[in-house]
């Protein structure tokens, strides 16, 4: 006699099917560049910005055209930057604001839990280094428009390093910004130190 198999272990077993996450979120997770357009302005104007004050003699002879166009490039790259690429590429944001005292006040967010929308490391990557190299490019602009002694273009050398480094400055105390309970501790770690004289 050939023994059956236990009718029970045969119908205890059944299809499961194992939730590893959507295919959606996956494919998110996959992707290298998940808000295409706001990384596409991120770089845009200020790139332009860039282009239009080295080519500018070449395509017109008016300094006043010149000069409003590379500062609209530069006050749109600014506003981008500040109110959408900041925010979808990286998730933080800064603001200024000012009490009904007149005082000035510095407000940095960043955000703490991740969403299925969060940036990746490319935009991450995309965004700070178009924040950091910029700068420098127009810091390079200012100290050869001085030694060129081309005073003209000064004023708007100026204004492209202050809508430049202000980002920067806004972005990097936001990333700090969560930091600050670890630099309290520190700070007073080392205030409350005996340090031998």
């Amino acid at each position: 006699l050939i023994a059956s198999p236990p009718q029970a272990l045969v119908d205890d077993t059944e299809d499961v099917s194992l939730d590893f996450g959507s295919e959606e979120e996956l494919a998110l997770r996959k992707a290298r560049i998940r808000h295409p357009l706001a990384t596409f302005f991120h770089l845009f104007f200020r790139v332009s910005a860039i282009v239009t004050y080295l080519f500018c003699d070449w395509f017109s002879n008016s300094f006043v055209a010149c000069f409003v166009t590379i500062l609209l490039l530069l006050s749109f790259d600014f506003w981008s930057v500040k109110n959408v690429t900041g925010r979808l590429l990286v998730g933080l944001r800064w603001w200024n604001q000012i009490d009904e005292d007149g005082k000035s006040h510095w407000v940095f967010e960043a955000k703490r839990v991740p969403t299925t929308a969060a940036s990746t490391e490319a935009e991450a990557r995309i965004f700070w280094l178009g924040l950091i190299i910029c700068p420098v490019i127009w810091t390079l602009f200012f100290f050869s428009t001085l030694f060129s002694l081309k005073l003209k273009w000064l004023a708007l050398v100026i204004a492209g390093i202050s809508l430049q480094t202000a980002n920067l400055y806004g972005y990097i105390h936001c990333k700090l910004g969560g930091q600050k309970a670890l630099s309290r501790a520190t700070s007073r770690l080392f205030a409350t130190a005996d340090v031998p004289k």
